[in-house]
C-alpha cells in the first residue's frame, strides 16, 4: 500500500520478467490538511470552490458598484449618503451576471485552467445582464431615478473588475493544483506505456487541474492483460481516484473492452483517452441520433434561428448603409474613372458558403483586373495600385460595394474574408482547418481584420493567424460579436493597419 502510494507502478513490457516490476516516481506526497482534503470529498471541494468563485464575483461587482456610484455622485453632486442612487439596478446586474455564469457552467473548476481568460465571453454575458436589467427597469418605470453617467461608469468599471477577478481566480486555482490542493481531480492512468507517456507530454494533465495519482502500464500481450488489469483495478480501489483514463489506441477494441469491463467495478468516472485526431476539434462530443451513438466532431456553426437573425441583421444594416453612403459611393466611382482607364467596379470570383463560387464587387483600386489562375497578391508600393486606389484601400473604402453582395446573400457583413480562388486552393492544401472558414458566409470585415491581420500573406504564419481568428469567430459567434466587430472596423486603428 505504501509502495503504491509513494511510487506509480508500471508493469514490464512483454518478454520481461513479471517479477521485475518497474515504477515511475510519482509527485511527492503532501502532508497536512491539504493532502487530507485532496484525498477525500474532492467533488464536494470542487463544488465549494465553484460556489466560492460565484460569491466572490458577486461581491466584487457589488463593491465596484458602491465605489463607482459613491465616487461619481460624490464628485458630481456632493452627495453623501449610505446607499448610492443607482445601487438597485447595479445589484440586479450583479445577480443576473452571476446566475447566468452559473447556469452556463462557467464556475466549473476545469474552466479556471483554460490557457487564458475568455474576455469576449465575459463581455457578452456582462453586457447581456446589463441590457436585461435596463429592460426590467424600463418596464417597471424606474429608469427615471437612474443617473445615466453613473450607470455607464459602473458598466465599464464592473467589466474591468470582473476580468481582473477572473484572472486572480485562475491564478489561485492553478496554485492550489500545483500544491496538490482541493482543486485537483485525482486521475488514474492505465494503458500502454508509450500511450501514457504521449498523453502526459501532449496534454500536461496538471495544467488542466488534474493530479495523476498513478499510471499503470499494460503489457501488449493477450496472455498478460487480465493479470495486469487485475493489479490496476486493485490499485485504483486503494487510491480512490475521481477519474480513470484508459489510454489504448482506439483500433484495439478488444483491449479497450477488457479495460472498461474491469474498471466498471471501480467507483470512478471512466474516460477513453483521446486520439490525436480529436486535437483538431475543440467541440467534439458524444451525440445520439435515435438509438445510434456517435462521436460528433463538428456540426453547423450556427443553428437555424441564428442564421435567420444574422441574415435579417445583414439585410437591414446593408440596405441602410447603401442608402446613407450612396453619395460617397458615387463620388468614389467618379474619381476612379477620372484617375485611370477602366471601370469603377472590379469583380472577381471568390468562394462563399460551402465553397460555392460567386463574384465579389469592389471598387477598382489597381490597373489590372485579374481573375484567373495567376493572381499576384498586392504588395507594399505595388506599382499596379492607382493613386485613388491607394487611398481607398488604406481606409477599406474599396470594400463598400460588397454591401451589394450582402443584400444578394453572397456574403455577410461580418465573417472570414474571402480570398481569390487560386489562393483559397493553395491555402487549403497548407492549413488543415482552412476549409472550415467556408462553413459560414464570408464577410466584408472579420475578427482577423480588426486585429490588424490585413495585407499581403507572405508567410505560412500569417495565414495560420488569420485562420485561427476566423475559426474563433465561427466558434464564438453572437449578434453582439458582429456589432462589436463592425464598431472596431469603423473606429479602431488596428482595422487599418498593414493595408497595402
Amino acid at each position: 500500500m505504501s509502495l503504491i502510494a509513494d511510487r506509480v507502478p508500471v508493469k514490464p513490457a512483454s518478454g520481461e520478467d513479471a517479477s521485475n516490476t518497474r515504477f515511475q516516481q510519482a509527485p511527492p506526497r503532501r502532508s497536512g490538511w491539504v493532502e487530507k482534503l485532496s484525498r477525500r470529498n474532492t467533488a464536494l471541494a470542487r463544488a465549494l470552490l465553484a460556489a466560492a468563485a460565484a460569491l466572490i464575483e458577486l461581491f466584487v461587482v457589488v463593491c465596484t458598484a458602491l465605489i463607482a456610484e459613491t465616487f461619481y455622485h460624490g464628485f458630481a453632486y456632493g452627495w453623501s449618503g449610505l446607499i448610492p442612487p443607482n445601487m438597485q439596478i447595479c445589484s440586479l446586474v450583479a445577480l443576473l451576471f452571476v446566475l447566468s455564469n452559473a447556469l452556463r457552467g462557467d464556475y466549473r473548476t476545469a474552466d479556471f485552467f483554460a490557457s487564458r481568460v475568455n474576455g469576449w465571453r465575459l463581455f457578452t454575458v456582462w453586457s447581456a445582464s446589463f441590457l436585461i436589467a435596463l429592460a426590467f427597469s424600463f418596464l417597471t418605470k424606474s429608469t427615471g431615478e437612474f443617473s445615466r453617467a453613473g450607470v455607464v461608469l459602473f458598466y465599464v468599471a464592473g467589466y474591468v473588475a470582473i476580468y481582473v477577478t477572473r484572472l486572480a481566480l485562475q491564478h489561485i486555482a492553478r496554485g492550489a493544483t500545483a500544491a496538490g490542493g482541493v482543486a485537483s481531480r485525482r486521475v488514474f492512468l492505465v494503458g500502454f506505456e508509450e500511450s501514457i507517456k504521449t498523453f502526459t507530454q501532449r496534454y500536461q494533465p496538471s495544467a488542466s487541474g488534474m493530479n495523476v495519482v498513478a499510471a499503470i502500464g499494460l503489457r501488449d500481450d493477450a496472455e498478460s492483460i487480465d493479470d495486469d488489469l487485475a493489479l490496476a483495478a486493485a490499485t485504483a480501489r486503494m487510491l480512490l481516484p475521481d477519474d480513470v483514463f484508459i489510454l489504448i489506441p482506439w483500433s484495439q477494441t478488444d483491449v479497450i473492452d477488457s479495460c472498461v469491463t474491469t474498471f466498471l467495478r471501480v467507483p470512478a468516472q471512466i474516460h477513453l483517452g483521446p486520439e490525436r485526431v480529436l486535437d483538431r476539434f475543440v467541440d467534439a462530443r458524444i451525440d445520439k441520433i435515435g438509438t445510434i451513438s456517435s462521436l460528433s466532431l463538428g456540426g453547423h456553426p450556427l443553428n437555424l434561428f441564428e442564421v435567420i437573425v444574422k441574415r435579417l441583421f445583414d439585410i437591414v444594416v446593408s440596405f441602410a448603409a447603401l442608402a446613407l453612403l450612396s453619395p460617397l459611393l458615387a463620388l468614389v466611382a467618379a474619381l476612379i474613372r477620372l484617375d485611370s482607364n477602366g471601370p469603377a467596379l472590379f469583380m472577381q470570383r471568390r468562394y462563399g458558403f460551402n465553397q460555392e463560387a460567386f463574384r465579389i464587387f469592389k471598387f477598382r483600386s489597381m490597373t489590372t483586373m485579374e481573375d484567373g489562375r495567376d493572381i499576384a497578391q498586392a504588395k507594399v508600393q505595388d506599382p499596379r495600385i492607382t493613386r485613388i486606389g491607394r487611398f481607398i484601400r488604406r481606409y477599406n473604402v474599396d470594400e463598400l460595394p460588397q454591401l451589394i453582395n450582402v443584400l444578394r446573400g453572397d456574403m455577410s457583413l461580418v465573417g472570414p474574408r474571402p480570398h481569390a480562388l487560386v489562393h483559397d486552393q493553395l491555402f487549403e492544401r497548407k492549413i488543415a482547418l482552412y476549409a472550415r472558414r467556408h462553413n459560414v458566409k464570408p464577410g466584408i470585415t472579420g475578427w482577423a481584420q480588426v486585429n490588424g491581420l490585413r495585407g499581403e500573406i507572405d508567410s505560412p504564419e500569417k495565414i495560420r493567424q488569420r485562420v485561427e481568428h476566423d475559426l474563433y469567430y465561427i466558434d464564438n459567434w453572437s449578434l453582439l460579436f458582429d456589432v462589436w466587430i463592425i464598431f472596431l472596423t469603423v473606429f479602431s486603428k488596428k482595422a487599418y493597419r498593414n493595408a497595402v
